[in-house]
């Protein structure tokens, strides 16, 4: 399980119980230079260290069963998708939660977003934080890497993939947080569910902690194992 940027695995600590109860083992690895109090720190994280983490994971979750899945919320969706594609693993199952492959079109236009990608991930400009605490240089190497999920996954395994969104979530890209999940889920012949949260609900980016979820904690996780074991889970 991949937690977002600015976040820790404690992000998926309610979740990951109600996976365990089920009888998965579960994994919830911290980023690179993610969860730390020096407000520069994430100045230092690069596409490269990302995906050595992702991989890293898998290499730990491949040796606690018979299959791995993996899930993703926001940027760690990102990295769950990037591992699950690639043709040399045997990720199996894909469940992204609000996945961050680009920001939404009232954050960012996608010439803006391109345009932060080249410009902050190969550090041709000194890094800049908004007041929310987000560094350009660290969006800029998840955007990378989300760049580059496009491409067919010729040679894998998956058998599921499934995304779920807020549609009152105005920090991803409406389209692509689901029509990229759809894609590779085309290209490996899985079968692709999807789950989305009506406005009403008033939910926004934040679809996976019980903080944020509220009252609505027990329907949302219930219909997230669901999504990844492809079938009704007993409660």
């Amino acid at each position: 399980m991949f937690h977002g940027y600015t976040h820790t695995p404690a992000q998926f600590a309610a979740l990951g119980e109600r996976f365990y109860a089920q009888g998965y083992n579960v994994l919830a690895p911290r980023a690179p230079l993610h969860g730390l109090v020096q407000q520069d720190a994430h100045a230092g994280v690069t596409a490269a260290g990302l995906r050595g983490h992702a991989l890293a994971a898998w290499a730990v979750a491949s040796s606690l069963g018979t299959e791995v899945g993996v899930v993703g919320i926001s940027a760690g969706a990102v990295l769950a998708s990037w591992l699950a594609t690639r043709p040399t693993l045997q990720v199996r199952r894909l469940l992204v939660i609000a996945p961050f492959y680009d920001p939404h079109p009232r954050k960012a236009a996608r010439p803006v977003a391109a345009a932060l990608r080249i410009l902050y991930r190969p550090g041709l400009l000194p890094d800049r934080v908004t007041d929310r605490g987000y560094s350009y240089t660290a969006l800029a190497q998840y955007l990378s890497i989300a760049a580059a999920i496009r491409r067919v996954p010729e040679g894998t395994r998956l058998t599921r993939v499934a995304a779920a969104l807020s549609e009152a979530d105005d920090a991803v890209h409406p389209e692509t947080a689901l029509a990229v999940p759809a894609a590779i889920a085309a290209a490996a012949g899985a079968a692709f569910s999807s789950y989305l949260i009506p406005a009403a609900a008033k939910l926004g980016h934040d679809i996976l902690t019980p903080a944020a979820l509220g009252d609505h904690t027990e329907k949302v996780h219930s219909r997230y194992l669901e999504l990844f074991a492809g079938h009704p889970v007993p409660c």
